[in-house]
This record gives C-alpha cells, sequence and structure tokens, in this order.
C-alpha cells in the first residue's frame, strides 16, 4: 500500500463505474487466473469497462473481463480471452453481500484491479445505478466544488 491508502501496481481502473452508479461499499477480493492472464495483466492488457460480478451458488464470480493474450505465449497454450472467473472471497463476506443484493437493488461492479504483494486483487463495489439526470447532478456539483476551490484559492494569492 502507497502512502495514500491506495494499493501499488494498479492496473486498471474502472472510471466508468464511479460515474454510472453509487457505490455504496467496496471489496478486496483475489481472482483466479492462469499464468499466461497473469503475465498479461503485468503487462496491462486488460479490459475491465464492462465487467460485473454475480453470486452463483455460494460463489461469486466476475463476468466480462477481457485479458488479451500474452504476447509472448504460445498459440496453443493460451487462455481464454472471456471466460468467467472465479473470485476469492471469505464466507462471511459472500454473505453480507448476498443479503443486501437480496433486500435492496443493486449490482457488484469491477472497480480496479492491481497488485498486491505479487498477488492480483482487485476492488469490487456494491452499487447502485444512477439515472441520467443523477449523472448531470453528479458532474454540475463537481463543477461547482472545483469552481469554489479555485476562488478561494485566488481569494487567498490576492490576500498576500
Amino acid at each position: 500500500m502507497s502512502p495514500k491508502g491506495r494499493p501499488t501496481g494498479v492496473v486498471a481502473t474502472n472510471r466508468r463505474a464511479r460515474r454510472d452508479y453509487d457505490i455504496l461499499d467496496t471489496w478486496e477480493c483475489g481472482l483466479v487466473l492462469r499464468g499466461s492472464e497473469v503475465k498479461s495483466l503485468r503487462e496491462s492488457k486488460v479490459q475491465l469497462s464492462d465487467a460485473y460480478a454475480r453470486l452463483i451458488g455460494n460463489e461469486v464470480w466476475l463476468v466480462g473481463l477481457h485479458i488479451a493474450p500474452y504476447s509472448h505465449a504460445a498459440v496453443q497454450g493460451g487462455h481464454v480471452l472471456d471466460r468467467d472467473r472465479k473470485l476469492l472471497l471469505h464466507r462471511k463476506q459472500i454473505d453480507a453481500l448476498r443479503a443486501r443484493l437480496d433486500q435492496e437493488r443493486l449490482t457488484l461492479v469491477l472497480l480496479s484491479l492491481y497488485f498486491s504483494d505479487g498477488r492480483c486483487k482487485l476492488e469490487l463495489g456494491l452499487g447502485r445505478g444512477r439515472r441520467q439526470y443523477d449523472k448531470r447532478q453528479v458532474i454540475a456539483q463537481r463543477e461547482a466544488d472545483r469552481e469554489a476551490r479555485r476562488a478561494m484559492v485566488r481569494g487567498a494569492k490576492g490576500s498576500e
């Protein structure tokens, strides 16, 4: 972890997820991968914009994660690009996810993919989908906050 609390070795982030969803809670979980997938991730050859997680039975599966083939892998020894991948969570975490998903209309969204201590981890967010007008309000609020900060900085520089 870096001093700011962010994981080191970030491979990819899903910036659209924070725009399209109100993220209510986050979890860090492991990911079951094959050898060529890990090597490809180290080259940052991954697309996670359409990735989401699903509860199937008593397991959590990641759907829609596209990991490109490793550049130096043999043609016949590569991996399936868009296969479903199992996520590694504790039983209590899975039970908590199941309870929240059953009670509220929420989605499990992939937020970021990174390496921590040599192991591939991902940040999974529990989010509620935003409507178009909600997105516009969030953007307008962010712009207003940014302008207020700029005005405060200009005022502080003018008083010196």
